[in-house]
């Protein structure tokens, strides 16, 4: 019996261990054909027992790829508050140090309020003279412009002249009136005494009468001169009142009649006098904004003429950032330099912090007035940028760390402390800050270990502490 090849030559491609048989053309007895026909099973249990091992090693791979994972998240992630620090962590204890601490500003020389003054004509007209030049001093009521004023004047003399009128009749009616009184009163006494006669012809008529001396018609002639005196008594009574009355009335009409006139004539005057620009304050003229020749209109606002500054009256504005402005008083000793004179230092003192914010790029300031006591005659002016230093109160014997120590944690100030070789997230009150020092008003004791970095935390830190 012929034995297959094919199987055979399978068999060893795949690595089987199948003992080899002598070539036999024919057929032999109790050979070992039997075991050639069960080759394939064997051969799908080995690929199987492969399997499961390539399996296995899949399973081992993943398993390792696993727990690296894990470590490394651990290590990441799982050092958080209350962890080991390692022995290369920094450390620092919390001490007490002296604060001299300072807010740092830029600012620029600025007139006092009243030291610079913009001055304008509040009439219109032709400019006839300019009497100023920029870099000019001048002294108060000092001329410096004038106005064509012909006009001005010819008012000026038509109101004199409508005064003058108005005394004349003034005048005229405290001279002819009360003499008119008087006339009234003398006509007054005439017609008593001719009344006082007809009552006593009256008298005597009647007496006659009764005797029957005379007749009906002289006593009837008596008691007529009797009413007509008396009626004219009455008359001369109420002429008198009248001539009285018309004096007063006449009086206070002339009087205001000469008030009206004489304010007249002062406005006519102050109009004329608007034609003369003048100095209000001593100074230098910083700017001149018109020319001779020119004509001005007066309107909701007064053209400028010049601008007048008084040199010797200067002022620092600093602006000092929100986060410092709590720490800066009334009072507080200030310094400043400028860029023309580096050197030199000046000296002052804050007079005033103003209400309102000054907000510039979306960035917060306020505006800080700082007297300036040093001599500057000649040295300062107007526009200088400044940089200005305001020395705070000095601070003794305040808890203090580094600022690289402390950190923002959801709204909270924050260090890790190292307590027992692991570190513990603590919550503090910041005070002032000194360089690279900063104030701890709560939270920490002295002698306390802080970490200069936060462990295992990959979170942005904010380090804006005042």
């Amino acid at each position: 019996m012929s034995i297959d090849r094919t199987d055979v030559d399978h068999t060893f491609s795949r690595g089987t261990n199948v003992h080899s048989h002598p070539p036999n053309n024919g057929s032999m007895p109790g050979s070992s054909d039997d075991s050639f026909k069960t080759s394939p099973n064997v051969t799908r249990s080995r690929a199987a027992k492969r399997r499961k091992k390539r399996r296995r090693t899949r399973l081992l791979a993943f398993a390792i790829v696993l727990v690296s994972a894990a470590a490394a998240g651990w290590w990441f992630w799982g050092r958080g508050p209350g962890s080991e620090a390692g022995p290369e962590t920094s450390t620092v204890a919390v001490e007490r140090r002296d604060f001299a601490s300072s807010v740092l500003a830029t600012g620029a020389v600025q007139a006092q309020v009243g030291a610079e003054v913009r001055v304008g004509s509040r009439i219109s007209g032709k400019v006839e003279r300019l009497r100023a030049n920029i870099g000019d001093a001048v002294t108060e009521k000092q001329v410096v412009a004038e106005l064509e004023k012909a006009d001005l004047e010819a008012l000026a003399l038509q109101r004199q002249a409508e005064l003058d009128l108005a005394r004349a009749k003034l005048a005229a009616v405290e001279t002819l009136l009360p003499k008119e009184i008087e006339k009234t009163k003398f006509d007054l006494e005439e017609r008593k005494a001719t009344f006082t006669l007809a009552e006593k012809a009256l008298g005597r008529a009647r007496h006659l009468h009764q005797r029957k001396v005379t007749t009906d018609d002289g006593l009837d002639e008596a008691e007529e001169r009797y009413s007509v005196s008396k009626a004219r008594v009455a008359s001369a009574r109420k002429a008198l009142e009248l001539a009285k009355t018309r004096y007063v009335e006449d009086l206070r009409q002339a009087q205001a009649e000469v008030a009206r006139d004489r304010s007249a004539l002062e406005n006519a005057k102050v109009q004329l006098s608007y034609a003369t620009i003048t100095a209000p304050i001593d100074g230098v003229i910083a700017s001149v904004s018109t020319e001779e020749g020119e004509t001005v209109a007066a309107g909701m606002q007064a053209p400028t003429f010049v601008t007048i500054i008084d040199l010797e009256r200067l002022q620092v504005d600093a602006y000092v950032d929100e986060v410092d402005i709590g720490k800066v008083k009334v009072g507080q000793r200030a310094v400043f330099t400028v860029d023309a004179f580096p050197a030199t230092e000046f000296e002052g003192k804050v007079s005033a912090i103003y209400p309102k914010a000054v907000i510039q790029d979306n960035v917060v300031n306020y505006d800080v007035v700082v007297d300036i006591e040093t001599p500057y005659r000649g040295m300062l002016r107007p526009e200088m940028t400044a940089s200005v230093t305001i020395l705070l109160e000095k601070r003794e014997g305040v808890l203090a760390v580094p600022a690289k120590a402390i950190q923002r944690d959801r709204g909270r100030t924050v260090v890790y402390v190292l307590t027992d070789g692991r570190a513990k997230p603590r919550e503090i009150k910041a005070g002032w800050r000194d360089g690279e020092w900063i104030e701890v008003a709560s939270g920490l004791h002295e002698g306390e270990n802080v970490l200069l970095e936060t462990p295992g935390r990959k979170q942005e830190k904010n380090r804006e502490f005042p």
